[in-house]
């Protein structure tokens, strides 16, 4: 986990704690002995970004700390709920779609390829 940490940039007790919670979501599981540390529950193939993200953060696309479908508004913002819930919709679509297999191989999808390859989403 230190190493993972270190190369990463990243503080291991922040690591550690993303693993504990993605042990609670059954995403990993720890290991014992020398080689200790946690290994994947599951096939990196059978993990999405999704999994992963609702494990540590909750569901996606949170509004005000609530699901979309249950923010509501009135008169002339009363549409922003139904741009929330897409916006929610296209989130998922694309974390669903993304396993730690294909990120850690680097063979993202192609409809995601795609859309990172539009200049305009770098702005």
């Amino acid at each position: 986990m230190g190493e993972l940490a270190k190369e990463q940039d990243m503080p291991p007790k922040y690591l550690e704690n993303i693993l504990l919670q993605m042990r609670r979501a059954g995403l990993v599981r720890g290991q014992r002995g020398p080689e200790g540390g946690y290994v994947l529950a599951r096939p990196a193939d059978e993990i999405s970004l999704a999994d992963v993200i609702r494990a540590v953060d909750g569901p996606l696309a949170n509004v005000r700390g609530e699901r979309p479908e249950h923010v509501g508004y009135r008169g002339p913002a009363e549409s922003l709920q139904t741009v929330w819930i897409a916006l929610r919709a296209s989130e998922r679509a694309i974390l669903e779609e993304v396993t730690l297999a294909s990120v850690a191989t680097g063979s993202l999808p192609a409809r995601v390829r795609k859309l990172a390859e539009d200049p305009a989403a770098w702005d």
